[in-house]
This record gives structure tokens, C-alpha cells and sequence, in this order.
């Protein structure tokens, strides 16, 4: 009987602490719209994160893109959200914060690896707090078929004019078209258009900043003469470019039926799989050889913490794993183009992803023009940039037409501070 009584009395004091360890086990949710990334979350990131936080599981939680705002906000509204929430950058996510949905993360372990540009898409105007860990941004420029250049004796342009002697080229040699860009969903002509070439004759974030002031006018030379320089690439993009969807133009690429495409860093992953061709990429050409060169790095997502969260102490760990120069490692080269905002430099394995990020060293880098502050009132500037962008190109308006129409727009609700 008393070897019973010690039996029991070993297991109960030798499996209380597996117990009580087991019912503390936290499980957190990430809330997503990149449904895409789900592999490497489930088999690289949230692996080497749960091996050295036992205890805490974590689970990827995506939903469709398109209606990742709309059901995320539901979510917040009934209280039902993931302890993580995954940042769209700028006004969408401080909408967020400003409602109280989303905590402040000033005091987070790992946050001192982020320049203020790093986390300007996830903090308040007045610079106070930052709301969301940065963890990519995207980068814009030109991805080529370098076979193609090689078959025609090319090489990539730096400046304006080296850009458009080359589509004369290859419009003239007639086996590739020139440039793969459609116009009927809009957006591709403003985010692969616009906001792709306008850094370099706005100067980048001197310019976009004097917007925001109201020093400088969308009507102003330096925002209307990227629309000249649009309204050229007509000429370059094939038949029916007006009819050309997004993935029309992402099909002809890799068919390799044309020999550019106006690009985002996020097509390295993609064009990866599906290009048949060696590719290489170049940045934004400068209009005079000699100019400073400018491009678009845009801050593309984050991680923030719901406020209501009943894990919030787990979930800020995995928010400094975020942080850390391990996840920037693993999720850039998990995710070619998609570039990691920490400050410790990451290299890429991608060849293609190297070349864009390299431009980092040489090249002044900006956000899109429309993202910050610009966007909040009715009509919004960026949707607008899309039709006018893709107005000017179809040629249904002047360049000249479509900044007054920006510009009229803007003033209507924008009155900046003074």
C-alpha cells in the first residue's frame, strides 16, 4: 500500500510540471491576404520560430487578397481577428490603429533594427508610434528577356533616350513586342507606369513630400513629365494592348513573346517557374547620363499585434523573431523580391532578386507617390492615377489633361497643413 501511495505520489509530482506546461501552450493566428505564402510560412518560418519557443504554436491563417480587408475588419469589429495581423501598408493599417485595433509596438524587442523609412508606411504622421513590424518591401524597374538581347545585340539603357532606342530596336527586328504592359486593368499602367519611371523626374521623396506640403502641385513639370514619357511607350506594346489584362501581360513575358516587362519585384518568384529564358533586370533609366538614379521601394507588408489579443505576451515574441536578421534571412530568400526592411543587410540567393536589390547602393529610394496621406479623401488619388495613367497611354487624355484632372481632384478635399 505505501509503495502504492509513493508510486502515485512520483507520478503526480514528476508529470505535474508536463501538465501545467501543456495547458499554458499558447496557439497564435496570423491574419493574411498573401494565401500565396502559405507553404513557407508552414514549412520554414513557423518551424524555426516554435524550435526555440516551445510551448507557443502558431498558425498561417491567409485569405483571398481581395477580400482580405473587407473580412479583416469584420473580424476586428466582432472580436473574432488572429493575435497577428498581417499590415497593408499606410492608411489602411493606420485606420487600424487609430480605431484601437491594433497595438503600439514602440517598446518591442527588435524594433531598433528599422530605419524610420523602414517603418514609415506603419507609423503614426507625427512619427509617435509604430504600429506594425516592417518585414518587406518591393521594388520596381525593368525585368528583361536576356536571351532576347543577346539574339538582337542588346544591352540594358541607362538613360531616356538609350530606353527608346532600344524598343526601336526591337520593334524594328519584329519577333518580340517591345514592352509586355496592358492598360484595361488600370492599375498595372500607374504601379509598373507612373509610379516606376516618376521617381526620377520628381526626384523621388523631394518630391512626393512637396506634395504632401503643397509645395508642389500634380499640374507642376516635374509630375507631368512622366506622363510624356508614358504617353511615348504606346508606340512599344503590342496590339490590343488596350484589351491586355495584368495576366496577359505577365503571359507574354514568359512566352517569351516580349522582351520587357515593366515590372514589381514580386514577378521573380513567378516568372522563375514559368520563363523558359534567362532573364536579367534594370532599374528605372535616368533621363541625362550623370543624373541621380531613383527607385520606387516600396514598403509592402508588415506584422502588427491586435490589441485585443488574449496571447499578446507570445505574440510580441514572435513579433521580435519578425524583427530579427534570421526571419529577414528566411523570408526574403523564401520569398524572391519580396526584400526584407531590416537593417542588417540580407543576401539574396536569387540572382534576378540580387540585381534589384543592388540598386539599393546606387539608386535614391522612394514609396509611391499616392500612399501617404494623399489617398484618404474622396477621390482617392491613387485610384484615380490608375485611370489617368492609363488614359494617357490608351491617349484618350494629354498628359496635360490627366494632371489637371489629378490636381482637381486633389484640391477638392486635400487642404494641406500649414
Amino acid at each position: 500500500m505505501t509503495r502504492i501511495l509513493k508510486g502515485m505520489l512520483f507520478a503526480t509530482t514528476v508529470l505535474a510540471p508536463a501538465s501545467m506546461a501543456y495547458a499554458q501552450d499558447v496557439t497564435l493566428t496570423i491574419e493574411s491576404w498573401r494565401n500565396d505564402d502559405l507553404p513557407i510560412w508552414q514549412e520554414k518560418i513557423i518551424p524555426a520560430f516554435e524550435a526555440k519557443n516551445p510551448g507557443i504554436k502558431v498558425t498561417f491563417s491567409p485569405t483571398a487578397p481581395t477580400e482580405y480587408n473587407a473580412a479583416l475588419n469584420a473580424k476586428l469589429d466582432a472580436g473574432s481577428a488572429g493575435d497577428l495581423i498581417t499590415c497593408r501598408p499606410f492608411d489602411a493599417s493606420l485606420e487600424l490603429f487609430n480605431k484601437g485595433q491594433l497595438a503600439s509596438l514602440n517598446d518591442l524587442p527588435g524594433m531598433e533594427n528599422f530605419s524610420d523609412v523602414a517603418k514609415s508606411a506603419w507609423t503614426t504622421d507625427d512619427g509617435a508610434t509604430t504600429f506594425c513590424v516592417p518585414m518587406a518591401s518591393v521594388i520596381h524597374g525593368f525585368i528583361y528577356n536576356a536571351d532576347a538581347f543577346n539574339e538582337l545585340g542588346l544591352t540594358p539603357p541607362a538613360t531616356e533616350a538609350e530606353f527608346f532606342a532600344l524598343l526601336d530596336k526591337i520593334k524594328e527586328n519584329g519577333n518580340y513586342i517591345p514592352m509586355a504592359m496592358g492598360t484595361k486593368d488600370l492599375w498595372e499602367a500607374a504601379t509598373m507606369g507612373y509610379q516606376n519611371i516618376g521617381p526620377t523626374y520628381w526626384k523621388g521623396e523631394e518630391g512626393r513630400k512637396a506634395l504632401i506640403k503643397g509645395e508642389q502641385k500634380l499640374t507642376d513639370e516635374p509630375w507631368v513629365e512622366p506622363y510624356k514619357v508614358l504617353a511615348k511607350w504606346k508606340d512599344y506594346l503590342g496590339d490590343g494592348f488596350e484589351a491586355q489584362t495584368y495576366p496577359d501581360s505577365q503571359n507574354l513575358f514568359t512566352l517569351g513573346r516580349a522582351a520587357i516587362y515593366p515590372a514589381g519585384s514580386w514577378e521573380i518568384g513567378p516568372f522563375n517557374t514559368q520563363a523558359q529564358f534567362k532573364m536579367g533586370a534594370f532599374p528605372p533609366p535616368v533621363k541625362n547620363a550623370g543624373d541621380t538614379c531613383y527607385i520606387s521601394d516600396h514598403n509592402d507588408i508588415g506584422i502588427g499585434l491586435n490589441a485585443k489579443s488574449g496571447n499578446a505576451e507570445a505574440a510580441k515574441k514572435f513579433l521580435s523573431f519578425v524583427a530579427s536578421a534570421e526571419f529577414a534571412d528566411l523570408y526574403a530568400n523564401a520569398l524572391p523580391g519580396f526584400f526584407s526592411l531590416n537593417s542588417t543587410a540580407v543576401k539574396m540567393q536569387d540572382p534576378l532578386a540580387q540585381e534589384f536589390v543592388s540598386w539599393r547602393e546606387k539608386c535614391q529610394p522612394t514609396i509611391r507617390s499616392t500612399y501617404q496621406v494623399l489617398s484618404r479623401g474622396t477621390p482617392n488619388l491613387e485610384n484615380e492615377t490608375w485611370v489617368e495613367s492609363a488614359n494617357v497611354i490608351n491617349g484618350t487624355d494629354t498628359p496635360e489633361q490627366a494632371a489637371e484632372k489629378l490636381q482637381k481632384g486633389l484640391d477638392s478635399w486635400y487642404k494641406p497643413a500649414k
